[in-house]
């Protein structure tokens, strides 16, 4: 006999119909709240339509009103709004960050007119030819959009009506989401894939007992877009990446357990979950640095960042312009070819320790003391610049001298300052004074176009290797202290591994007037691997430089553990009376609630963990999957998301938080959902009483704080009022 429920029809009657089975162990509300399904058109199908619609429609009003009302370049836009003109202007450039919201944000100054020219310096007056206003609500358009997604993902998650209500008005009315979303940031952008990318893997498993029809394929695949979306935005992404990544490990060990599965349904899963969570996202990844090389075809500002081959296919690189044969009396920049190499720098400041001589480094940015010059030992004749031309080849011993200090390129047996293991290298006496430790011999390892040994720019990998110490030159991958600029250390290898590439160096800007320029500029190629090898390399070294400097005052930073107890807010700009002032914050409300939410559910979990190891029956099948779905995945997303920053070395900020801000939201409203459906059956008014209690909490408590989301004018003491921590500073 089919199983069935009680029907309401409209006379009153109670009639019995069979039941739909839920979804793929969705737990059957019904059971829980004990309302009834009605015939005609319910208050579920209405709030079906009503309820996406009535906060896509206020997400909207709150992201977009006074969006304008501030032409002052706030906070982080000075940063991506320039990325943004380089962009419009094509110019290469170099950040830490993935190019796809620096590319969304080209997009939408190409679409408003604008022509690249303003240098968005920060705190400066937008000019009238630039319609930020515009930039920004194209921005902020990503952030309203992730109310409605917020609102899909509760449903998805199996939550009642009352929880969706309340995690997508938690969203909605969160301060810091309204705040951050309405300037030209990337921070909306990542919020509104990290917030797809968790309905997508909440979609997926309403449909894990049915797998391998279209709509598990859409979502699956759905899920693995919104990864190499999210990714491409900023590298914090990744940490959405491992919360689908153990969500998938765990189904996957669950399926090995089921012995009725056949072997090649299983390999199946596994395959199909290689190509759209592992495949998929990293060829799009792969595909935004495609677009990124593309667009930006003109030198720029990041060029230093690349491989000297790559800057030669840029358009009005000045490397194209040097001769290709390298001779003595040849000024030259030389790069090192490791990923994320820089180029060999010196400058007149010397070490506090050790030989006390003249720094050398590897420096990422170009200037004139980058400039070395090729000239003979001091047992050859001096260079003649009227003489006959003597080419530098492989097995030549030359000096290097420095061009703005005139120092020659040293080394010597004194241990580097940072790596102990290698010698220093230092810049040493002058054109008259020096010694036999100024030579080097030049090695050429291979030629990426000629088949002779001479060196030549560009195409040429050099080793140095020191006359005397049969040291090999080399760009260590650490970063000096700040009495050296933090840039990075040079020593001098004294183990000879041809394979390293931090030893390996080659000519890239090179000066002679008495050589010809070359014809061909298309000679030097670069494969995109190499040079998309190359780019995440230099971003990674340069993300993990970004550490708190201790001779600087940073007033914006924050430590992680400020972050879920609220202890801190960011002023996002000046705190003159006569300009907007906006101050980063979240709903107090929101954030307290939901780190105790999380606190009480790992509470809640330890329990019912105790219980069943006594072997106590508490739930069905449906409801632990209920609780573990929906409850314990969003809290370990929070984790994922908030717990590497307390591990990161890096300087931290308040919007950090924010995508972990997220999962705990959802993690509150689960935890209420859960809560009330368990006593209200004992006290029919327990919902309704809590669920309007909250809202009206929540939004009241928003529209106390909405004067640093919409911004504050006059005198910022007349929002005293707002400083409910002595630790903030509205």
């Amino acid at each position: 006999m089919a199983e069935t429920r009680l029907r309401k029809r409209k006379g009153g009657n109670v009639v019995s119909a069979p039941i739909d089975p839920p979804l793929d162990n969705e737990p059957d509300e019904t059971k829980y709240s004990g309302r009834y399904e009605e015939d005609e058109i319910t208050w579920e199908s209405f709030e079906k339509v009503f309820g996406p619609l009535l906060f896509t429609v206020l997400s909207f009003l709150t992201r977009m009103y006074k969006i304008g009302i501030s032409d002052i370049v706030t906070w982080d836009e000075a940063h991506f709004g320039k990325f943004g003109s380089h962009y419009i202007k094509r110019e290469f450039y170099f950040d830490v960050h993935p190019p796809l919201g620096k590319m969304l944000v080209g997009l939408s100054g190409y679409l408003c007119g604008y022509n690249g020219s303003f240098d968005f310096a920060s705190g400066v007056h937008y000019p009238a030819e630039v319609n930020y206003t515009f930039m920004r609500v194209f921005n902020a358009t990503f952030g309203a959009l992730c109310v409605p997604v917020a609102y899909f993902t509760a449903k998805s998650l199996n939550l009642s009506n009352w929880a969706t209500w309340l995690v997508a008005l938690m969203v909605l009315c969160e301060n810091s989401y309204a705040t951050i979303s309405r300037f030209i940031l990337l921070d909306s952008m990542l919020m509104f894939f990290t917030f797809t990318t968790f309905l997508g893997l909440a979609q997926f498993h309403r449909y894990s007992k049915t797998p391998f029809t279209l709509k598990w394929w859409y979502w699956l695949l759905f899920t693995g877009l919104n990864i190499g979306c999210v990714t491409s935005v900023k590298w914090v992404g990744m940490l959405t990446t491992a919360l689908v990544g153990f969500y998938t490990i765990y189904e996957l060990w669950n399926m090995f357990g089921d012995i009725n599965m056949p072997f090649f349904t299983y390999m199946k899963h596994w395959i199909a979950r290689i190509i759209a969570l592992i495949v998929l996202p990293t060829l799009i990844y792969m595909l935004m640095f495609k677009i990124h090389f593309l667009i930006l075809e003109n030198s720029g500002p990041g060029d230093a960042q690349m491989s000297s081959l790559f800057q030669a296919n840029l358009r009005n690189s000045p490397l194209t312009k040097g001769p290709i044969d390298v001779a003595i009396g040849s000024q030259v920049t030389i790069k090192n070819m490791a990923y994320g190499g820089g180029l060999l720098h010196s400058h007149v400041q010397t070490y506090p320790e050790g030989s006390e001589q003249q720094q050398v480094t590897c420096y990422h940015h170009k200037d004139s003391n980058n400039d070395w010059i090729f000239h003979p030992i001091r047992e050859d004749p001096p260079y003649d610049p009227e003489g006959e031309l003597q080419f530098v080849k492989n097995g030549d011993v030359v000096r290097l001298v420095h061009a703005m200090t005139g120092r020659n390129l040293h080394s010597h047996n004194v241990p580097a300052p940072v790596s102990k293991e290698f010698y220093e290298v230092s810049c040493y006496g002058n054109m008259t004074v020096g010694d036999s430790k100024d030579n080097w011999i030049v090695e050429v390892v291979k030629d990426a176009t000629h088949k002779d040994k001479m060196v030549h720019a560009l195409t040429s990998t050099l080793r140095f290797r020191h006359q005397q110490l049969g040291c090999y030159l080399r760009a260590a991958n650490v970063a000096l202290p700040q009495w050296g600029f933090k840039q990075v250390e040079v020593t001098c290898d004294k183990d000879s591994r041809p394979w390293d590439r931090f030893s390996h160096w080659n000519v890239e800007q090179h000066t002679n007037e008495r050589l010809p320029e070359p014809t061909d500029s298309k000679a030097y190629r670069s494969p995109f691997l190499r040079d998309f090898i190359h780019l995440n390399v230099a971003m990674m070294t340069s993300n993990n430089a970004l550490i708190p400097d201790p001779d600087k005052r940073d007033d914006l930073a924050s430590r992680p553990w400020q972050w879920p107890i609220l202890n801190v807010g960011l002023r996002m700009c000046g705190w003159a009376s006569d300009i907007y002032k906006y101050y980063l914050l979240g709903n107090p409300i929101n954030v307290w609630s939901s780190t105790a939410s999380v606190v009480i559910l790992a509470g809640i979990a330890f329990v019912y963990l105790c219980r069943w190891q006594r072997h106590y029956k508490d739930w069905t099948v449906d409801d632990l999957n209920f609780f573990l779905y929906s409850g314990i995945m969003p809290a370990i997303g929070w984790g994922l998301h908030y717990i590497p920053f307390m591990t990161m070395a890096r300087v931290t900020y308040v919007h950090h938080y924010l995508p972990a801000l997220y999962f705990s939201i959802i993690t509150f409203g689960f935890l209420v959902d859960f809560t009330t459906r368990r006593w209200g059956s004992a006290f029919p008014y327990l919902r309704p009483i809590v669920y309007l209690s909250l809202y009206s909490i929540i939004i009241s408590v928003f529209l106390l704080f909405s004067p640093i989301s919409f911004g504050m004018i006059g005198n910022h003491e007349d929002f005293q009022y707002l400083n409910w921590l002595s630790s903030w500073t509205i």
